[in-house]
C-alpha cells in the first residue's frame, strides 16, 4: 500500500524513490486504497498550489488510472474503532492497510514512520517503510 504524499511525490518527480515504488506497486500487484484515502489522494492533488506542477489533465488520469485499477479495502468498525498514530488522521492508511491485509506500507509521513518497522494488529502484520527503504529491501514487492 503506498500512501498519499507517496503518489503525489512520484507525480512530481518521474526519477525519484516515490515514482519507483509506484511503478513497482502498478506493475507487480494493485494499489490499495479506501474510501477515506482515495478521498484523501482526490483532495490533495485538487489543491491550487499543484497548479504549476501538474496539469489538470495529468491529475484527472492519476486519479482515473489508480481508482481503475485499486483494489479497494473497507475496513470493519473492529478496525476503524482502534487508534495507532499520533496523528489521528493518518490512522486511515493502518485501518485500510489491515482491512486489505497487507504485507507493506510505504509513507514519508513521519508520523506513519514510527510505528515502524513491523506494525501488528488484530492479528495482521505488515512493514511500513520509506520509499527509498522499500527499494533497498530484497524482499520488495506488491504481489497479493
Amino acid at each position: 500500500m503506498v500512501d498519499t504524499n507517496v503518489w503525489i511525490s512520484a507525480a512530481l518527480s518521474r526519477n525519484g524513490a516515490p515514482a519507483q515504488v509506484v511503478s513497482k506497486v502498478l506493475s507487480d500487484g494493485l494499489p490499495v486504497f479506501s474510501d477515506s484515502t482515495f478521498e484523501e489522494l482526490e483532495l490533495r492533488l485538487w489543491k491550487p498550489k499543484f497548479d504549476r506542477y501538474l496539469s489538470l489533465e495529468i491529475r484527472r488520469a492519476i486519479l482515473r488510472d489508480a481508482k481503475a485499477v485499486a483494489e479497494w479495502a473497507t475496513p470493519p468498525l473492529a478496525i476503524t474503532s482502534i487508534a495507532h498514530c499520533r496523528d489521528p488522521d493518518d490512522d486511515k492508511f493502518i485501518h485500510a492497510a489491515l482491512a486489505a491485509k497487507v504485507t507493506w506500507l510505504v509513507t514519508g509521513d513521519q508520523d506513519l514512520l514510527v510505528l515502524a518497522p513491523g506494525f501488528e494488529s488484530t492479528g495482521s502484520t505488515f512493514r511500513i517503510v520509506s520509499p527509498v527503504m522499500a527499494l533497498k529491501l530484497s524482499d520488495f514487492c506488491f504481489s497479493q
